[in-house]
């Protein structure tokens, strides 16, 4: 499908522990709400924590990531709060077959300008993100979102 005149697509590859694998497209819409799309295998059955990391740096695996796209210094929080940091994008739910196909629209991740994601990574939790109303002591910077088990860069597309 061609993508409209305006739009600019990214990709990322997601690679993790215990052969978790995945292919991510990022399609930014000229209304400026990007739409995230695709599926990872390999991962436990549940909610999987699911993050915009500040940093496109995997030479320490996903830990080299650095915590979460904030550039607005606000507390974690879900998709839907207007206090959140821009790269909370909530949870990806795995089935039994361990394949979590996602389709998100977010208009705080950009493929342009200032805050553009484009070089950043995503992370994909081994845990459930409490979307900073856990109560526990990381609620309010990471969702309490457990071990970062697959990540990768997100990158312009090729038009080819």
């Amino acid at each position: 499908m061609e993508a409209a005149k305006g739009t600019v697509k990214g990709v990322a590859i997601i690679i993790g522990d215990n052969n978790i694998r995945g292919s991510l497209q990022f399609l930014q819409h000229p209304n400026g709400t990007t739409h995230v799309t695709g599926r990872v295998t390999g991962l436990s059955q549940g909610f999987h924590g699911f993050h915009i990391h500040a940093f496109g740096d995997t030479t320490n695996g996903c830990n080299s990531t650095g915590p979460h796209f904030n550039p607005f210094k606000k507390d974690h929080g879900a998709p839907s709060d207007d206090k959140r940091h821009a790269g909370d994008l909530g949870n990806i739910a795995a089935g039994p077959d361990g394949v979590a196909e996602i389709s998100i629209r977010d208009r705080q991740i950009p493929l342009t300008g200032v805050h553009s994601i484009i070089g950043r990574a995503v992370v994909v939790h081994a845990d459930p993100d409490d979307l900073g109303r856990g109560g526990h002591e990381l609620s309010k910077t990471t969702g309490n979102a457990g071990a970062r088990v697959a990540c990768g860069i997100i990158g312009l597309q090729s038009s080819v």
